[in-house]
């Protein structure tokens, strides 16, 4: 009888990269919600700091100039505000800004809380009581009225405003990390690293981690929609970021006083934040049915048997 071997590694739970595009030009919500996102962020990297002055340059003769005509060249093609800034250069360089706060405090949030979970997880005991207990404080707190106390003793800041939103997000992740860690930890594989002689951090580092990662990215991209709508929040209500820095919270609030009179100050900015919150929602819903392998399997089929029935 063939002696059978046991592998020490841990099962892929992620399709490989080839299947998961594959799946991805078959969606056409979520390669539309992905390619939104892509022109979005490359509109910021390459606009934003050829546009930084304009954005902030007033001109008061061109105040409240309105939207769709080119008699003022292309920058003003979506009018002016109050004080006769054009409003495409801001959104321009709002959208870097806002993307900068999202991306960077997701990351943030989801490198220490995924750590910190899968430490609690693992370890358990003394050190899991006392994760958990901190994270039951941060939740207990509202992460808007948080934000707002600290931003108000702080002065306003893009790093302030990381820091804030980052520690309010951090328990969604440390939580989502610790449960998996919980159950990936009684595998045979991991049992095996142990016997093997594997130190904690190897284990949690090579076994652990990569089974917990995807479920954490698909947080994330679900959660770059709220924290971009949470800082949004903020400079709307005058405690987020302050001229020359620039997000479309920050252009919303500017321009709610002459909502009657120049509708295009606050629609058009508006209009951003929802297609991005929207664009990252739908692409995060996709990501989770993609990593589930029985949602994934029976998308594949229904595609196979789609590209069947074509003549």
């Amino acid at each position: 009888m063939a002696a059978r071997t046991l592998s020490l590694t841990p099962p892929r739970r992620r399709l490989a990269a080839d299947s998961r595009l594959a799946l991805l030009l078959r969606s056409p919500v979520a390669l539309l919600s992905a390619l939104v996102l892509i022109f979005l962020l490359l509109v910021a990297i390459i606009g934003a700091p050829l546009l930084q002055d304009l954005a902030n340059t007033q001109n008061l003769r061109l105040r409240f100039f309105r939207p769709f005509s080119l008699e003022r060249g292309w920058a003003y093609v979506l009018g002016a505000d109050a004080l006769g800034r054009p409003m495409l250069a801001q959104l321009i360089v709002g959208a870097r800004t806002s993307f900068l706060v999202a991306g960077a405090t997701v990351a943030l949030a989801a490198t220490i809380g995924t750590t910190l979970g899968m430490v609690s997880g693992y370890i358990g005991g003394v050190v899991d009581a006392a994760l958990m207990r901190i994270s039951d404080i941060i939740v207990t707190v509202p992460s808007l009225l948080l934000a707002l106390s600290v931003l108000f003793v702080l002065e306003p800041s893009i790093l302030n405003l990381i820091l804030v939103l980052a520690v309010a997000r951090l328990p969604i992740y440390l939580r989502v990390s610790r449960a998996q860690t919980l159950e990936i930890r009684e595998r045979v594989f991991v049992e095996a690293s142990r016997a093997l002689g594997k130190g904690t951090s190897s284990i949690l580092w090579r076994d652990i981690r990569p089974l917990v990662v995807p479920t954490v990215m698909t947080v994330a991209m679900l959660e770059i929609a709220s924290v971009m709508l949470a800082a949004a929040g903020l400079s709307f209500l005058g405690v987020g970021l302050q001229r020359p820095d620039v997000d479309w919270g920050t252009i919303v609030s500017e321009g709610r006083e002459y909502l009657t009179r120049a509708w295009w100050a606050t629609v058009f900015p508006g209009l951003a934040i929802l297609v991005t919150a929207l664009a990252a929602n739908l692409l995060s819903n996709w990501m989770r049915a993609s990593g589930d392998p029985l949602q994934a399997a029976a998308m594949g089929v229904t595609a196979s048997r789609e590209e069947a029935a074509r003549p």
